[in-house]
């Protein structure tokens, strides 16, 4: 895995990746971003915070994603209407029973051919063919399953799909905030980036970032992994001194 480059940069990295994950967390605008750093006495216009995002926040989240553990093979699959420079577009998103993304996929259709697109770009990333599928009543969905001859079970009815739904939320309040998004790309983007705004464990021994929840059954698998047998248990090596980013009292 490579490491995230912060060559040429003024500030260190852990201010870097404290400012994309501010932004991307708790749904702030660029400028709210620059006002809580100069709290903190940093000096960071709110340009500097746009390039850092556009940049590290993609390499961020799929790092994460290449360090968590593999995804469950009950998946939700659900679809979501928003506007994009004025038109009407759908954002196709898939997660699994924990609430952790698998992918994102902007198209301008919701018909079969925009169905089969997603599921081709799921198993190709994933690997492998779920066992269980939880959908709304739109068909497509089902046509998609029969051009893949998928054979596992699908459960469609009303409020089984809340997985998927509630997973949503996060992309409704980065386009309110935007006031729409201005093209299909950042769109694409904001959704590419939901490791960083949703439910993830503590990664701060990967890229030194702050802090993020994680779901029941992977935090459980990744604490346990990384916590060593009592009799193999050694002291914890210093720590490098960070800067201090708690708001003064």
């Amino acid at each position: 895995m490579a490491e995230i480059s912060y060559r040429r940069h003024r500030f260190p990295p852990v201010v870097i990746q404290h400012a994309v994950w501010l932004y991307l967390r708790f749904t702030l605008s660029y400028r709210d971003v620059e006002e809580l750093l100069a709290e903190r006495g940093l000096d960071i216009s709110y340009e500097s915070v746009r390039s850092w995002v556009l940049k590290f926040g993609p390499m961020i989240a799929r790092r994460l994603r290449q360090v968590r553990p593999r995804p469950s093979d009950r998946w939700h699959l659900d679809e979501m209407v928003v506007r994009i420079a004025g038109k009407r577009m759908y954002l196709w998103r898939a997660v699994d029973h924990e609430g952790e993304i698998l992918d994102v996929l902007v198209q301008r259709r919701r018909d079969r051919g925009a169905a089969v697109k997603l599921m081709r770009k799921l198993m190709r990333k994933q690997g492998f063919a779920p066992k269980r599928v939880v959908t709304d009543k739109l068909r497509s969905y089902g046509a998609a399953f029969q051009h893949f001859r998928l054979y596992c079970h699908h459960e469609q009815g009303l409020r089984q799909n809340n997985r998927a739904e509630n997973s949503h939320q996060v992309v409704r309040r980065r386009e309110r905030k935007m006031q729409q998004f201005k093209s299909a790309r950042s769109a694409q983007r904001s959704s590419a980036c939901t490791p960083l705004s949703t439910t993830h464990s503590t990664f701060s021994g990967i890229l030194s970032l702050a802090q993020l929840s994680g779901s029941s059954d992977q935090m459980r698998l990744r604490n346990g992994a990384a916590r060593p047998p009592p009799d193999e248990a050694e002291p914890a090596p210093s720590r490098p001194k960070r800067l201090n980013l708690t708001m003064p009292l």
